[in-house]
């Protein structure tokens, strides 16, 4: 594994307060440069509050990060330059085309605009949306749209790149495309991809590390078998199965009497 200062990211005591309550209470995370690395919950957990300090979004209360080389606490807005962000909820410039919102994406970055061109017809090449390109992106599918967002945070080719939830609301022929690029530029650019999701059947195909979040706390971290082992789940336990005993979801239809 890399030494501290090779990290991509690196969170030491993370805290984060709201009225007194810790939505992230003094957690750990170390992610090395290339993983795949996965970050589960159930709502509420504290999955977008961590990812949101992680990337400068939101102050922490307490603790260290540094992403990507950077003290994201001391130069959030350093720390922009070097990740990608694909928010759960994805807002875009709907009365800008696809191909408008992308180069304009890429000289907020610092591109020229022939560069942002170029990146930009590739990047709808490679999401398969090259024949969308030039409509606006209010007419989009949720699909659609979440490879606008995804080809957004890529066009300056990130060092970390930050997903929330990228696979809610999108069909299964969009997914397979979203997991083919992902897996693209982390095999072949030595991304670093840091994101949540509930699908976590894909998480399990994806995921070369993961860690699990309840109440604000880590409770299980490493591979799928290292957690496995950890929450003491039977030889074929899938992920959904490890996942449940880490976080100690018990309840089930049957329990309720009247139903």
């Amino acid at each position: 594994m890399p030494d501290q200062n090779t990290w991509s990211i690196d969170a030491a005591g993370l805290t984060k307060r709201f009225a007194g309550s810790a939505a992230v209470d003094d957690i750990d995370l170390r992610v090395a440069p290339g993983e795949f690395f996965g970050f589960l919950g159930p709502n509420g957990a504290g999955k977008s509050t961590t990812i949101k300090m992680l990337t400068g979004l939101l102050r922490p209360s307490g603790g260290e990060i540094t992403v990507a080389g950077i003290d994201v606490i001391r130069d959030p807005l350093g720390v922009k330059d070097r990740i990608g962000i694909l928010p759960e909820d994805a807002p875009l410039y709907e009365r800008l085309s696809g191909a408008e919102f992308l180069e304009f994406a890429g000289q907020m970055h610092g591109l020229s605009r022939a560069e942002a061109r170029r990146r930009t017809d590739d990047l709808l090449n490679l999401l398969e949306l090259h024949d969308a390109g030039d409509r606006l992106i209010v007419d989009y599918s949720m699909g659609m749209r979440k490879k606008t967002a995804l080809a957004a945070a890529l066009i300056h080719t990130p060092r970390v790149l930050f997903l929330d939830e990228p696979f809610n609301g999108v069909d299964p022929i969009s997914v397979r495309v979203l997991c083919d690029v992902l897996r693209h530029v982390t095999e072949r650019r030595g991304t670093t991809v840091f994101f949540t999701s509930h699908v976590l059947e894909v998480v399990e195909r994806l995921c070369t590390r993961l860690a699990v979040i309840h109440k604000g706390r880590i409770v299980g971290e490493g591979t799928v078998e290292e957690l496995r082992a950890r929450s003491e789940a039977r030889s074929d336990a899938t992920l959904e199965d490890i996942f449940l005993r880490l976080v100690g979801a018990r309840a089930s239809a049957a329990s309720v009497g009247w139903l």
